[in-house]
């Protein structure tokens, strides 16, 4: 019989997600609205996420989608039917929910590969509304997301792990093998946040990361503040900040593969010019990582990121971005993100900054943000505004 959590720990997952992982921690309040998206392998988690929102005395709202169901809409939808957007519904429920839980499951980790990856692109940039809309609303402080994982026997069987093993890795990264996981997630933000203060007080201008292939350059620009995870995420181990994406020059080797749009690119590689994208290679799935690069704004970074061995509890494989962004290892990790900049990085009130502004501080905007990662060991050294410079990460360890 295939392995299944168990209704205890999945009962603690839950409540991760929901009474710590929303509202940058705190959980979610009495009388407001949570949105569930969970796939139908997932169901157990689904009905241990609704009872945790019932008990906290929210309202769920459901997304429940089938398996396997995505292939077929990109083999039969024309263009017209690939680019709707149902403008009335979405703008109805951003504006009705206070949060969402997103479950990522799959049954099928290459369930759209021979896909034509403009097909792909071409449904992802249709929804440059509705993600405008969310984030929106998310810099005003009225609404949080968080994402979780709940692993399949195709999720274990890519990384050549068995199902319970790949669980055992799941319940390891989220601290669900300890009694009250939500209070470890408190200390270890408490912890991280030191190294979080100690970053920000630096008067960074330039960052500069070198690696085997690696050569890259990144601008920080002005009103700039590292971020940790607040639940965005679980589990989250990283610090990252959103740079200006004017001052990106290099090249970068990525390491692990990433699983994007139901297709797996392997070895990708990027050089940047004057902050944007000049080459793109991959030994597999080139054909999708340029598509995707090609969408508006892909081709610049929206995020910089750093994880510290010391902090994750990731050590394996897991064939998802969540997890592997967060992974430690010997050298902990180097990641960028292509696309979509997090506007929280900035160190004022978001709801006072018009769009003009956001672009004149080199704010990234784009309906793509892909994380892509690097666990070669590396050294991290920072350029200040006085004319010195520092190693701030070395080993895999951040050095501050």
């Amino acid at each position: 019989m295939s392995y299944q959590p168990s209704e205890e720990l999945l009962e603690k997952y839950a409540d991760v997600m929901i009474n710590f992982a929303l509202n940058g921690g705190e959980g979610v309040k009495r009388g407001e609205v949570v949105q569930l998206r969970v796939s139908e392998v997932a169901k157990p988690l689904l009905v241990a996420l609704r009872r945790a929102v019932l008990k906290a005395g929210a309202h769920p709202i459901i997304f429940y989608t089938p398996d396997d169901f995505a292939r077929e809409h990109y083999e039969l939808a024309s263009d017209e039917q690939l680019s709707f957007f149902p403008k009335k519904f979405l703008k109805g429920l951003v504006d009705e929910i206070d949060h969402t839980v997103a479950v990522l499951s799959e049954t099928d980790k290459k369930e759209l590969d021979g896909i034509d990856s403009g097909k792909i692109m071409a449904a992802q940039k249709a929804l440059k509304p509705y993600m405008d809309w969310r984030r929106e609303k998310e810099g005003t402080g009225e609404y949080t997301w968080t994402l979780c994982m709940y692993g399949t026997q195709a999720m274990a069987d890519e990384v050549d792990l068995s199902l319970e093993e790949y669980w055992d890795e799941i319940v390891k990264a989220c601290y669900l093998d300890d009694p009250q996981p939500a209070a470890k997630w408190k200390a270890l933000y408490k912890d991280l946040y030191e190294y979080k203060d100690r970053l920000d007080a630096l008067p960074i201008e330039k960052l500069h990361i070198e690696a085997p292939d690696t050569d890259l350059w990144i601008t920080i620009g002005d009103n700039r503040k590292w971020l940790g995870g607040s639940g965005r995420n679980v589990p989250i181990f990283e610090l990252f900040i959103s740079p200006d994406w004017r001052g990106t020059e290099g090249k970068i080797q990525f390491t692990e593969p990433l699983y994007r749009y139901g297709n797996l690119i392997k070895d990708a590689y990027l050089e940047f010019k004057d902050g944007r994208v000049v080459k793109a290679t991959a030994s597999s799935g080139e054909a999708i990582l340029k598509e995707m690069i090609a969408v508006e704004n892909a081709d610049k970074v929206g995020e910089f990121s750093l994880t510290d061995r010391r902090f994750s509890r990731i050590t394996k494989f897991m064939g998802e971005t969540l997890f592997d962004e967060n992974v430690g290892g010997e050298n902990g990790n180097t990641h960028i993100a292509v696309g979509a900049a997090y506007r929280d990085s900035y160190t004022g009130d978001q709801s006072n900054v018009s769009e003009e502004e956001w672009e004149s501080m080199g704010y990234n905007n784009s309906v793509v943000h892909t994380d892509i990662v690097a666990t070669s060991n590396r050294v991290v050294t920072a350029y200040l505004k006085d004319g010195s410079n520092r190693v701030i990460y070395q080993d895999g360890e951040y050095q501050v």
